[in-house]
């Protein structure tokens, strides 16, 4: 338990606060530096949560998170800290960590002056705690250097303090160490933020306007948004509107989140808070959207963020085709929960009706499917990953296929596939087999530099579907788990790309078709077909698994047929009389193989389509 003790702190009443008293930080860092153990001792010291309440992750409200010891939702608090007899109001928004979830630290950065710039002093930067610097150096935030885990008899505080030194261009006695576990440090940090984070600045006199960073829905009061202010003010009891759709609402109630929801008088310049108006449809509140006040409007919007862009997709469908309805409901609350999450309607001539989604990555997907089972009690079927192919047909025809179901027929005259550039930190030990990880999987190298003796930083050229299949995996294999990865999109190339479909009994089964390159086609097809062999039961008839590239079979495993034993009552006699009922069994196989159908069972489907499904490397 942590040694600190919470100090006597003078809170000020929520609700118009003066904004040279607040200050607006987040919490930036690479997942499991320690950001979420940081703000459960600042919940502690600023007795905000009191002793009794405390639990590990307090910030982190799901299930999941608490599971996998990871953050998936930003969360805002409000916090009080007294500095030299003056009380201030500090507002942190808790981040994750994980490049699958780097929009929502883009939402969280937009609502901040300042940013805690939190690194592990085990483990030094990786690739993510970078991508996050880069977003708040252009988000023009102040950063604060931290070092956690200064109580670990591994810690290395002076040699990664060079580290950020250097990357910030800045004195290492600025890095400050703290032990998020003991609570060290903490105290000083929380005084660094009041004396080094910039107070909020907008308009009090100007009309209301404000950012919205995030939404939740709750079943008894409907959606639940929240909000930082920039301009005028809101209270209650007024009628709000939001400006991208033009919906009016009644505000039935305003607050700060410290770190249970408060209700208060009203929020000013540089609050963040939340709004309930009672609304229920979820469409009517976007994330990025601007809130006003509807009697007297502001003229223009304030500037919201990039719209997420999707970089994996899967067809996601419920096992019961009954559960469609359901399905659609649980999709739109989890899309109010998260913005980065896209999803159209599709049909699938073996799994029915269901959404093609689009995610950030694998661990987005697999956190959405988890909480659609979890929180909505749905059986889901998840096809295996693809990514957006652009198709130019032979006629000069472009196509956009997320799908293999959607790719053509016929002859194609290019076809182009999303690339990343990619930056893996890794220590000098491991580059080599880094290099012969990306070889395999088409990867270009672009450059490495070495941040000190032992740690060199990678820099790749990658296609995006070689990523998202297994490479991270093989990546922290290889590695130990010592090598990051954080990437991002930098445009098309040209591929040799192929669509390998996977027929039973002569038919196409559009569910297992994939999208591939032409030198992993073998492998794909006949990993594919060894595992529907295994998974498809037998059947009364000979059942032949095939892997095609167009009219071309380029595996195949036979399914045996189930015999029923015709010489069993042939105890004796001619030859030819077994021979006799034989070839009428014959006859009667070959009969029921032309008329009969191949049901692949559900469980099947799962096996074969869950994203350990064979990606021909």
């Amino acid at each position: 338990m942590p040694t600190s003790s919470p100090k006597e702190i003078a809170a000020i009443q929520p609700g118009h606060t003066p904004p040279e008293l607040i200050r607006n930080f987040s919490i930036i860092a690479h997942i499991d530096h320690g950001k979420s153990t940081l703000a459960d001792r600042m919940l502690q010291l600023t007795g905000v949560v009191e002793q009794r309440e405390m639990r590990a992750q307090y910030l982190d409200r799901m299930d999941i998170e608490r599971e996998r010891g990871i953050t998936i939702k930003s969360q805002a608090v409000r916090m009080p800290w007294t500095v030299d007899g003056q009380a201030y109001a500090l507002n942190m928004i808790d981040t994750p960590g994980h490049v699958d979830f780097s929009y929502e630290v883009n939402r969280s950065l937009a609502a901040c002056e300042g940013a805690l710039l939190l690194v592990d002093a085990t483990q030094g930067i990786e690739a993510q705690t970078l991508a996050n610097l880069y977003m708040a150096l252009e988000a023009d935030l102040t950063i604060i250097p931290v070092l956690n885990k200064i109580d670990l008899p591994s810690a290395d505080p002076e040699k990664y303090a060079g580290e950020i030194a250097n990357l910030l261009g800045v004195d290492t006695n600025e890095c400050i160490a703290v032990s998020g576990k003991t609570g060290e440090g903490v105290e000083a940090l929380l005084d660094r933020i009041v004396a080094e984070v910039p107070a909020p600045e907008g308009d009090p006199a100007a009309p209301g306007r404000a950012l919205i960073f995030d939404s939740v829905y709750d079943t008894y009061r409907g959606v639940v948004t929240y909000l930082r202010v920039v301009d005028g003010d809101f209270d209650p009891n007024e009628k709000v509107k939001t400006m991208a759709t033009n919906a009016i609402h009644d505000v039935s109630e305003i607050g700060v989140i410290s770190p249970e929801p408060v209700a208060t008088k009203g929020l000013g310049v540089g609050e963040v808070g939340y709004v309930i108006t009672g609304v229920k449809e979820v469409g009517q509140t976007r994330v990025g959207d601007t809130l006003t006040s509807a009697t007297a409007p502001a003229t223009v919007p304030l500037a919201g963020y990039e719209d997420p862009k999707s970089m994996v997709y899967s067809g996601l469908y419920p096992v019961d085709g009954s559960d469609f309805p359901v399905l659609r409901d649980a999709l739109d609350k989890l899309k109010l929960n998260d913005a980065s999450l896209s999803y159209v309607p599709e049909t699938s001539v073996a799994l029915g009706f269901g959404f093609r989604c689009g995610f950030l990555g694998l661990l987005h997907l697999e956190i959405i499917r988890e909480r659609l089972e979890r929180e909505f009690d749905l059986d889901i079927i998840a096809t295996s990953p693809s990514v957006v192919y652009h198709v130019v047909a032979e006629d000069g025809t472009e196509l956009e296929v997320t799908n293999p179901s959607e790719f053509p027929d016929g002859k194609i005259r290019q076809i182009r596939e999303p690339v990343v550039a990619a930056t893996i930190l890794t220590p000098a030990d491991y580059v080599g087999t880094i290099m012969e990880l990306c070889q395999e999987r088409r990867g270009t190298m672009k450059g490495m530099d070495y941040l000190s003796p032992e740690r060199v930083e990678l820099h790749y050229q990658l296609p995006l579907a070689e990523v998202v299949t297994d490479f991270f995996d093989q990546l922290k294999s290889r590695t130990k788990g010592y090598a990051s990865l954080d990437y991002n999109m930098d445009g098309e190339q040209e591929a040799d790309l192929v669509k390998v479909d996977v027929l039973l009994n002569h038919e196409k089964v559009d569910a297992f078709s994939s999208i591939v390159h032409r030198d992993k086609a073998y492998n794909y097809g006949n990993s594919m077909a060894r595992k529907l062999k295994e998974l498809i039961p037998r059947q009364q008839f000979e059942i032949p698994v095939q892997a095609a590239v167009g009219s071309r079979v380029i595996a195949r495993e036979t399914i045996k047929a189930l015999r029923k034993d015709v010489l069993s009552k042939c105890y004796g006699g001619d030859v030819s009389r077994k021979r006799k009922l034989l070839e009428k069994q014959k006859e009667g196989k070959k009969r029921m193989k032309s008329i009969g159908r191949v049901e692949v069972p559900n469980e099947a489907f799962i096996a074969a389509l869950t994203s350990d499904a064979p990606t021909g490397k």
